[in-house]
């Protein structure tokens, strides 16, 4: 990672961060300040273990270098501005200190250095703080007023991150920092020189994106949609020619974007709603691929356009209780167990093809489609276990023949020669199946699924989360059954020839003479199959579950 940065990666304390006269500003497009009780709650308690600990780590602090000593700050907004209204509520202290006569001089001295040292140069007019920290265009006039007046402002009709903002400071001035000035300036220190950051200066926002994938990846959750928001948005502002009403509609829109997914969905939703138009990218090419495309103000505005209208699709596919379906009550009717599906298996190559799908065709040609790649879903991803990369290259031509228009309904799909690549045969998915086995103590949810499936076809309808799964040959199975299974008893209880549903579960251990009568008086047709066994050995678990992987063949099937 470090060819992708102007210095190596160097841990600070907050004091090192906010020496040397430097400047931190936070894009006039990132998000509104966003921490509430429970962080600042944690953050004071972090700061109480200092006395024991001595000093407490606090992450990534990730910056774009504008001058020598001038920063954009990429992600650790949120750390920074905290702390600083940590120190300015200890300084508020102090000034009541001095304001009543106590120390009143050498408070104030301590006030300037405190101000020159973590908050900025006063002006020397105005006395206004000129602050090392500059927040974005929706908090900057309320910090500002913070770190000149030691105080909040009196103002209606706040919004919430600035409410957030004002609250955050009362909420530490109204803690025990010292009774004296020299303590709040000792509890300052201790607190300045205690937090430690990892200080990572980038050089531009591609470098960043970049860093923030490698992070990411490593599992330090950083906030990529803020850094796209920056770049799209400093895009369509470019010109200047955008009144500030239209850019805070155009912000709300991004927020709700963000609120729709969640920033976990976010990067999978901006690659998947890039591959149904352009070329297919992997992750890593994501940034690059949108800055090529959106160089221009008409072309940041359009795609923003286009995540507003597609967004909330995405949502949609990922919960099959959306509200979307509720006001679509045939097509929910029709696909809520196959968007189900989906979710369980954790299926998402496909949503490229959905989302615009649902834009392009009739319902009742989507309805279709959702049905066609949920088959091919078990087959290709659930059962076969084929490579989800070819998967993803060939849904990502399908979506964009959707999407051109070349693609008018779910038979052109199917009966299409990218599609039917994927499609495992009978042969090949009957294979797969016939010895195919699902960790059951991770999994019964997942296998509780595809048995009600085959329960289905068979006819018999279930639902798959009011039952068990019940082992035939039990885990932790006592001796007899080792007269059957040998040594290999172990290999054989997960796989799917050796689990049934069952309403609930009664036999635990019991014997296969003992279980047969209770599997003849079940509902389940898989039950009543294995009932007919007269013992329950390899042998005959392996007859059973060829007949399965007939009906799994038959269950998720479809004819060209």
């Amino acid at each position: 990672m470090n060819n992708l940065m102007l210095m190596e990666p160097r841990n600070l304390t907050f004091q090192e961060l906010m020496s040397n006269g430097v400047k931190y500003t936070v894009p006039r497009f990132q998000r509104d300040y966003a921490w509430e009780l429970e962080q600042w709650e944690d953050l004071w308690a972090d700061i109480q273990s200092l006395d024991e600990e001595h000093y407490h780590y606090m992450g990534y602090i990730v910056l774009q270098r504008k001058g020598q000593h001038d920063f954009v700050i990429i992600d650790g907004q949120q750390r920074l501005v905290t702390l600083s209204l940590l120190i300015l509520a200890a300084m508020k202290h102090i000034k009541q200190l001095a304001i009543q006569g106590t120390e009143a001089q050498a408070n104030q001295e301590r006030l300037n250095v405190l101000t020159d040292r973590f908050i900025g140069a006063k002006n020397p007019v105005s006395l206004r703080v000129n602050s090392k920290l500059s927040l974005n265009r929706n908090n900057q006039m309320n910090y500002k007023f913070i770190c000149s007046k030691l105080d909040t402002i009196l103002s209606r009709g706040l919004i919430l991150s600035n409410k957030l903002l004002l609250n955050a400071f009362s909420f530490f001035a109204d803690k025990e920092m010292g009774s004296s000035g020299s303590e709040i300036a000792e509890f300052i220190e201790k607190l300045t020189v205690g937090m430690v950051f990892t200080k990572i200066v980038v050089e531009d926002d591609l470098n960043a994106y970049k860093v923030f994938e490698t992070l990411n990846a490593r599992g330090v959750q950083l906030s990529t949609p803020d850094l796209l928001k920056n770049y799209i948005f400093s895009i369509v502002t470019i010109n200047d020619d955008i009144p500030d009403e239209q850019v805070d509609d155009l912000d709300k829109e991004w927020a709700w974007i963000v609120t729709q997914l969640g920033e976990n969905n976010f990067t999978d939703f901006i690659r998947y709603h890039h591959n149904f138009q352009q070329k297919i990218i992997t992750k890593k090419q994501l940034f690059v691929s949108i800055r090529r495309l959106v160089d221009t103000s008409k072309k940041a505005y359009d795609y923003l356009e286009s995540l507003t209208k597609y967004a909330p699709i995405y949502a949609a596919l990922l919960n099959h209780n959306d509200e979307l379906w509720a006001n679509k009550t045939e097509i929910h009717r029709n696909i809520k167990k196959y968007l189900e599906g989906f979710n369980i298996f954790n299926i998402k190559q496909a949503f490229s093809i959905l989302m615009v799908a649902f834009i392009q065709f009739s319902s009742n040609e989507f309805i279709k489609l959702v049905r066609y790649i949920y088959i091919l879903s078990i087959r290709y991803n659930v059962i076969c276990n084929f490579s989800p990369h070819e998967q993803e290259k060939v849904y990502s031509q399908i979506a964009v023949k959707i999407f051109n228009g070349s693609y008018v309904r779910a038979s052109h799909v199917k009966n299409g020669e990218e599609f039917r690549k994927l499609y495992p045969t009978n042969e090949e998915f009957f294979n797969a199946f016939e010895f195919h086995k699902i960790p059951s103590r991770q999994y019964s949810k997942k296998i509780r699924f595809l048995l009600s499936e085959i329960e289905a076809y068979l006819g018999n309808e279930s639902d798959y989360t009011k039952t068990t799964l019940e082992h035939i040959c039990p885990y932790n199975p006592e001796q007899h059954w080792y007269e059957y299974f040998g040594e290999g008893i172990n290999d054989i209880q997960d796989r799917l020839g050796n689990v049934i549903l069952l309403e609930k579960d009664e036999l635990k251990r019991s014997n296969f003479e003992d279980k047969k009568k209770f599997y003849l008086k079940s509902p389940f047709s898989l039950a009543q199959k294995v009932a007919e066994y007269q013992e329950w050995n390899i042998e005959n678990l392996n007859h059973y579950q060829v007949w399965l992987a007939e009906q799994a063949v038959n269950t998720w099937k479809l004819d060209f």
